[in-house]
């Protein structure tokens, strides 16, 4: 029998043998949400010339120093995408769009919204004064050509997609995406709709696994359901191997259970079975996997019953998947929340995960009720959850006292402060 280890026992021996994969060269368009594996240095400035910040009419801000209603003939007109050859000279204004080139001569925009067109657009009343650089973008305000970007280690979000094509970067050096194969195994499974025979139930491990690993930016590949048979699970395995990165099954883990994932796995590779001081999720299997190759491939042994199948996924393959792809922070943000209801406990020598609905309080604070049945079998209720509770062997935790939460699904928990 496998003796009792701690999960930070667990996720070191796991995360220690799942290093990040060699970098390669992505187009910049195909790499949301990839990690930066070399930094990356702007080549242009942003803006790239010195550019209106608004609608309205470049002018000398000299121009405007008597005070009061001061009314200038309009010289020239610049939309964005165009420029002028006319050198702005005092007592005069141009048109001029958002974004445009700021006209030679000039030093300040007034916005449109302080001005009154006259004559058909010939001249222009000015209604206030303005100070020389007012709306007016420099050269490089944003970026400037030759700085240091990103470092690596930056996951490319939306908005750095943004500003690597302002600065017209066309590829990038990243960690790969992790394909992950993920199967179930089981003659009882049914995953077809057709009606259930006495003994049988409905996959549902596999989808949900599949699901959370697309989330985490994993590549996920559907291996479906290997029957009971010994010969077509290790073909299965050895085939997934030489073409994904990493394999997630789930069942057959728990200590003294007879079934074709153990057996078959125990041969294959050099695995560990672990009995883990926590609750749920306590079973886990973790080992490698050697493909034709030679490159050894992780093989994540999740627990059968769902809901310890997920939080297994998350404490353990779930940060140890990210650090394959290059990223700095493997696990979900944690924080110091209150327990409206609290969390009891009874003493057992595991640590707990209670499945938890997080919202903000109006004090500003994380608050979390339980979500109700926490049984490793019960997914429903589960499913409902937006947090995971961390509570320490022992009582528990009291009413409106501390406990820390793992934060699963922080846009689940409540509109912004003007909704």
């Amino acid at each position: 029998v496998a003796p009792v280890i701690d999960i930070t026992e667990a996720r070191h021996h796991v995360l220690e043998r799942c290093p990040p994969g060699a970098p390669l060269v992505m187009p910049v368009r195909e790499a949301e949400g990839c990690v930066l594996a070399e930094p990356v240095v702007a080549a242009e400035s942003v803006p790239p010339f010195v550019n209106s910040a608004i609608d309205g009419y470049a002018v000398q801000a000299a121009s405007l120093a008597a005070g009061g209603p001061v009314e200038l003939p309009v010289v020239d007109e610049v939309a964005a995408g165009s420029c002028t050859d006319r050198v702005l000279g005092a007592g005069e204004a141009i048109r001029i769009m958002t974004g445009a080139p700021v006209p030679v001569g000039a030093d300040a925009v007034v916005m449109v919204e302080d001005t009154e067109r006259l004559d058909d657009g010939a001249r222009v009343r000015i209604h206030r004064q303005v100070s020389a650089g007012e709306s007016i973008r420099d050269v490089g305000e944003d970026v400037q050509a030759g700085a240091a970007l990103y470092p690596a280690g930056t996951v490319i979000a939306p908005a750095v997609l943004g500003v690597l094509a302002s600065v017209n970067v066309r590829d990038v050096t990243v960690y790969p995406r992790v394909r992950v194969a993920v199967l179930s195994t089981g003659d009882e499974l049914v995953d077809d709709g057709s009606p259930l025979r006495p003994g049988q139930i409905r996959e549902s491990n596999r989808t949900m696994l599949f699901a959370a690993l697309r989330e985490a930016g994993c590549e996920p590949v559907d291996l479906g359901i290997v029957r009971d048979d010994e010969a077509q699970l290790e073909q299965v395995l050895r085939e997934a191997v030489d073409w994904c990165h990493a394999v997630v099954t789930s069942g057959g883990v728990s200590m003294g259970d007879y079934d074709v994932v153990r057996h078959v796995l125990s041969g294959m590779a050099d695995m560990r079975w672990m009995q883990i001081a926590i609750k749920p999720a306590k079973p886990f299997a973790f080992g490698l996997l050697t493909a034709t190759d030679g490159k050894a491939v992780p093989v994540f042994g999740l627990p059968g019953n769902p809901v310890s199948s997920l939080v297994s996924f998350e404490l353990l393959a779930r940060p140890a998947l990210r650090r394959m792809m290059g990223h700095v922070h493997l696990d979900r943000p944690t924080v110091l929340a209150v327990a409206t209801d609290g969390l009891p406990r009874k003493l057992d020598g595991k640590l707990h995960l209670v499945r938890v609905l997080a919202t903000f309080g109006p004090d500003g604070r994380v608050h979390v009720r339980s979500v109700g049945a926490q049984g490793s079998h019960q997914l429903a209720a589960t499913s409902m959850a937006n947090a995971i509770a961390v509570v320490p062997d022992g009582d528990g935790i009291a009413p409106d006292g501390d406990v820390a939460v793992m934060l699963l699904s922080p846009d689940a928990m409540g509109g912004a402060p003007w909704a």
